[in-house]
């Protein structure tokens, strides 16, 4: 294969883990490897949102810092450049879990600092002339079934009780939800202004940008073979840092020794052709709202800034042996049930043709709540597990390593999350029939849910692999 094929197809490969991969301006070939040994004052492994928050809120508050970054890929390669495109608060994590760590206070304070986080993105996109269809017009959750409906109504009634107030998440009834964005066989459901629609391949790419532009350095195509304190090495160089920072999420769990950190599970996602003004109208889909249902294997969408819907859920099958691969970033059954999905809410895009489909994959801890920690003595610290939820996140622990790793006093090092420790997932093959479990046995409470109008009491006997709370 000649460079110019070999350019082409590693174009291809790239722009084709998503749509929003898809639709980058510009080109997507790697920036230069790492080839030289160097030292600095912060290596950080991993550019997705993660590493990429953290070495943008570093340079923001000390500017003459030396930061660098090292990726296997590109930046954006993974779920930070495929993931639904929700900027949305709420917490990824149980507030039981948190609550015993912290008490009620400190689970209140999480809370409110995810709502804020949604208008400090808005902010750094502004700041930094970031074109990412950032459009915060809020997130509408459907209930079709009245066990759906039970089920938002507890939420509420549990976000309240960690201080959410009526200004941040209500109930709404029929007409309520129909007013907003007329669902099929709506029964009522729930409103946040919380949340933003974006095309995440484009905000991280425009972060990474950003931070070029504060003398962040940037390597791909430059995997991580060791990460240890004070030093990572790569195939051809190794970086010194008095800091290391490990940002890797699910790949976390192809280090060596951290294959149970968490269970690397699919959420894949399928995007329509984009629809016409008259579609648009019949639907009345305010732009930038976001929707979700309340199944266990829910679904999530958004009107895309070009005029599609994107649309993705949870389901996909877990592999035993290499569960992280891009053959499992596609899968026929949960695209058509995707396509169902979108059928049954929304009619009028029956005739609509299915142009994507793709996935990542998302770390889920043992406890189904995000961590975020840093050592002074040994100037090692990671994030992660943030269960799918990580566009706000990401940016929180960003902001928190950056406190962290600058002896900041900061309130967000008081936050439950961080040095919070989850323990190990079971090894496999427990792991695998526990996910098997969780997704087959979801898939038949909604199917007995659907038919029947009853609430589907056997998902309690996957009460010991679900979040507590």
């Amino acid at each position: 294969m000649g460079e110019g094929a070999r350019l082409d197809a590693l174009r291809a490969r790239y722009r084709a883990r998503s749509l929003w991969l898809d639709q980058l301006p510009g080109d997507v070939l790697p920036r230069p490897r790492l080839n030289d040994s160097q030292r600095c004052d912060v290596a950080i492994v991993g550019a997705g949102f993660t590493g990429l928050w953290t070495a943008y809120y570093l340079k923001r508050h000390q500017p003459s810092l030396n930061v660098v970054v090292v990726e296997r890929e590109i930046a954006g390669f993974g779920p930070s450049g495929r993931n639904g495109g929700w900027a949305s608060g709420g917490m990824a994590g149980s507030p039981t879990v948190y609550e015993r760590r912290g008490g009620l206070g400190a689970v209140s304070r999480a809370l409110r600092e995810t709502y804020s986080t949604v208008t400090e993105v808005a902010r750094v996109v502004a700041e930094e002339g970031i074109d990412c269809g950032f459009l915060q017009r809020g997130a509408l959750a459907v209930a079709t079934t009245e066990p759906q409906l039970l089920r938002v109504k507890q939420h509420i009634l549990g976000q309240y009780r960690i201080g959410a107030g009526e200004d941040d998440e209500r109930l709404l009834d029929r007409d309520e939800v129909n007013a907003r964005l007329p669902v099929a066989g709506a029964l009522g459901g729930s409103f946040t202004p919380h949340c933003a629609r974006v095309d995440p391949a484009r905000l991280v790419r425009g972060l990474a940008t950003a931070c070029e532009r504060a003398g962040v350095r940037i390597y791909e195509h430059t995997p991580a073979l060791e990460i240890e304190p004070g030093k990572v090495r790569t195939p051809e160089a190794t970086l010194v840092a008095d800091t290391v920072l490990r940002a890797t999420e699910s790949y976390t769990t192809q280090l060596p020794g951290h294959g149970r950190w968490y269970l690397p599970l699919y959420s894949l996602m399928i995007a329509t052709e984009p629809l016409s003004s008259e579609i648009w109208d019949e639907l009345g889909w305010q732009d930038g709202l976001t929707v979700t249902d309340r199944h266990y294997l829910y679904f999530y969408a958004q009107r895309t800034p070009d005029g599609r819907i994107a649309i993705g859920g949870r389901g996909a099958p877990y592999r035993l042996r290499h569960p992280i691969q891009e053959a499992h970033e596609r899968d026929d059954r949960v695209s058509r049930r995707l396509a169902q999905a979108l059928v049954k809410a929304f009619p009028a895009v029956r005739d609509a043709q299915i142009t994507h489909h793709w996935g990542g994959p998302l770390a889920v801890p043992r406890d189904w709540s995000m961590s975020i920690a840093f050592d002074p003595a040994t100037g090692l610290g990671w994030a992660g597990g943030y269960s799918g939820h990580g566009v706000v996140a990401a940016n929180i622990s960003g902001r928190t390593l950056a406190d962290a790793v600058l002896r900041r006093s900061s309130d967000l090092l008081s936050l439950p999350w961080f040095n919070h420790r989850s323990r190990p997932w079971e090894p496999e093959p427990l792991r695998y029939v526990a996910s098997h479990a969780i997704v087959d046995m979801l898939g038949a409470a909604d199917t007995y849910e659907d038919a029947t109008g009853r609430t589907a009491k056997r998902v309690k006997l996957l009460k010991p692999f679900m979040p507590p709370g």
